[in-house]
């Protein structure tokens, strides 16, 4: 557990809500006390906490966890918590640093009990920026020089983690290589397919009205879907995903590029360009 007087050095310059979590003696990661949030925390943001929230990270990756509420606690799902744990390998020196940036987005740091901070992945977790920008060195797992380092510096972050995707060069995949464009890496929750912040913030994407009608465009077929914009606009995304992941029967693991077309300024279409033959 990091001293009292490092904890308060890191969150000195933070206005925004934020907390701790670190391990207690008979305590483990997985432990259920580890998956509920203080209740102070979620008392000052009436209204952000609802359904779910997407955690980020120093190296750009990001996880989707489902909420549900026991009483007056409220809790991750155990399924998605465990996941984010298994993902950053999480151990017994290991703190985080949880911090509300939006909505239901939050940004978390992991800090060493030595008091230095992990920024970079684990050798086993792919960073989401990797996927936009292929020609990027792959890193081993960093630490910085020490926690005193500002606790505000972070990316912009997806909205779920795109997983180990193995896609070399996915611009030569479009139609038009001055369309937006992201590889999709499916997890186990394909229910809509998001659009991942960074992607959002470098073309300046913007987006129809919620339920709003676009397509996906695949090779010799086109398949309807809607618009929907969750946290306020903050979360733009498309449904009848699912419906394609199955007709196509894409699997846990299969990627694809998803190349983004815009009638004036909004997006009203998703060419999905797929990488393996077998997909098709």
């Amino acid at each position: 557990m990091l001293p009292k007087s490092v904890t308060d050095k890191i969150q000195e310059n933070v206005s925004k809500p934020c907390f701790w979590k670190s391990l207690s003696p008979g305590q483990n990661w997985k432990s259920k006390s580890m998956r509920s949030f203080p209740a102070e925390f979620v008392i000052s943001m009436p209204g952000s906490l609802e359904h779910r929230v997407v955690f980020s990270v120093r190296w750009g990756n990001s996880w989707q966890l489902w909420l549900e509420r026991e009483k007056e606690d409220l809790f991750m799902i155990e399924e998605d918590w465990d996941e984010f744990v298994n993902d950053n390998h999480l151990g017994p020196n290991d703190n985080l640093f949880f911090k509300h940036d939006n909505k239901m987005f939050l940004e978390v740091q992991i800090f060493k009990d030595n008091g230095k901070e992990i920024i970079d992945a684990p050798l086993e977790v792919e960073p989401e920026t990797e996927l936009l920008h292929p020609t990027t060195p792959k890193n081993s797992h960093k630490e910085t020089t020490h926690a005193s380092a500002s606790a505000s510096e972070f990316s912009e972050n997806g909205l779920e983690r795109q997983g180990r995707a193995d896609v070399k060069n996915p611009e030569l995949y479009l139609l038009n290589p001055k369309n937006p464009y992201f590889v999709k890496t499916l997890s186990k929750r394909n229910d809509v397919l998001y659009v991942p912040k960074p992607v959002i913030k470098k073309y300046g994407l913007k987006f129809g009205p919620s339920l709003s009608p676009m397509h996906y465009l695949l090779p010799g077929d086109k398949m309807n879907g809607l618009t929907k914009l969750y946290g306020g606009g903050d979360a733009p995304c498309f449904n009848g995903w699912v419906g394609l992941c199955r007709k196509y029967n894409l699997k846990i693991g299969d990627s694809v590029v998803c190349e983004l077309e815009r009638s004036g300024d909004l997006v009203t279409a998703v060419r999905v360009h797929f990488i393996n033959e077998n997909m098709r």
